[in-house]
């Protein structure tokens, strides 16, 4: 029972693959917009933005290969600024800010359709609904799951199985709390101390089994490395009741692997396209392209900010030109700043 590593709302990527570009089971698509400009990226090249409940998905429409996902966990923050178009010349656009490990990427789109402020409002109001869900999809501890000895369900969220008497063997002594499996996650609790939780979605679950511990044979749970890697472990008696909870807990995650609820909630005023009618097909163009200068690196480059710069790097010695040069950002040579390929 391992779940396929969620990545679509965790990462930010450039010119990915068309499976790359479809959407995972779970994936929602809430609009399209065909007249968008990637205005920092590929400024006067007209694209279609999609936006789903775990990212945003740009691809030029005259070359699809060339292409963006950005995942909303990434997002910083979202405002409005005037852009200068080579469409449209200086007009309000969106700016996204966003960081992925410790590279911050700063992204602009302009909606080339005059009069609407439809971009702003989808991007907008997603990512906030993105950011108030995330029990949904991370794993929390001490958290705020638990009111009056009982689970604080989620919307969308459904309870089946509360289980009490069960030991959590994180000291050595262990704590004797209450078990809540749902649709959605499990969630332990200690009975003497509310604040002493576990929330565990589906999504960050990596597997669950029985196996011996020093208190016997006990119920595991291992996280994935997005949630810390954790290993959590349980002790129920008898082991009937120990099987039969392990037998649940397999059930409702396969369930919830073939349709996962993610949880961001909204409502599309018209439903969208469905996504067959959105497939662009990759035609081989009669052309060459000279690849010599053009990498990943090269995409990343465009988006790439260094914030407000109050300070340089550190200076190193290089050894190439043997002179001591500024600290180049992650991912960068120093021939990659001679030949940008933008």
């Amino acid at each position: 029972m391992v779940f396929d590593v969620l990545w679509e709302d965790r990462d930010v990527r450039f010119d990915i693959s068309p499976q790359q570009m479809q959407l995972r089971a779970g994936e929602k698509m809430i609009d399209k917009l065909d007249s968008i400009e990637d205005t920092k990226g590929n400024n006067g090249d007209r694209g279609r933005l999609i936006v789903t409940n775990l990212r945003l998905l740009w691809n030029s429409q005259s070359f699809p290969k060339i292409n963006l996902s950005v995942g909303l966990n990434c997002v910083i923050n979202v405002t409005t600024r005037v852009a200068n178009s080579k469409l449209r010349g200086p007009t309000e656009a969106l700016y996204v800010l966003t960081k992925c490990v410790a590279t911050r990427f700063e992204f602009i789109f302009t909606n080339l359709v005059p009069g609407t402020p439809r971009l702003f409002t989808s991007v907008i109001s997603v990512h906030r609904a993105y950011e108030t869900s995330k029990m949904y999809r991370d794993l929390k501890l001490r958290g705020a799951v638990i009111k009056n000895h009982t689970i604080d369900l989620l919307p969308e969220e459904q309870l089946y199985s509360k289980e009490e008497g069960v030991w959590n063997l994180s000291s050595d002594q262990g704590n004797l709390g209450t078990f809540f499996i749902t649709n959605v996650r499990v969630v332990w609790h200690a009975n003497m101390n509310e604040s002493f939780n576990v929330s565990v979605p589906y999504i960050q679950i990596r597997s669950v089994k029985v196996r011996d511990s020093k208190f016997g044979i006990a119920l595991v749970v291992e996280t994935s490395q997005q949630s810390g890697n954790y290993i959590l472990g349980f002790r129920i008696d008898p082991v009937e009741r120990l099987n039969k909870i392990l037998k649940e807990i397999h059930s409702l995650h396969a369930i919830y692997s073939s349709n996962p609820i993610f949880g961001v909630q909204f409502i599309t005023e018209s439903a969208p396209q469905p996504l067959a009618e959105l497939t662009v097909v990759n035609v081989q163009d009669d052309v060459e392209i000279d690849t010599t200068s053009t990498s990943k690196t090269d995409a990343m480059a465009a988006y790439i900010t260094e914030g407000s710069h109050n300070k340089d790097r550190p200076p190193v010695y290089n050894e190439e030109i043997g002179l001591a040069v500024e600290e180049l950002p992650d991912k960068f040579t120093l021939a990659d700043l001679w030949n940008p390929g933008i």
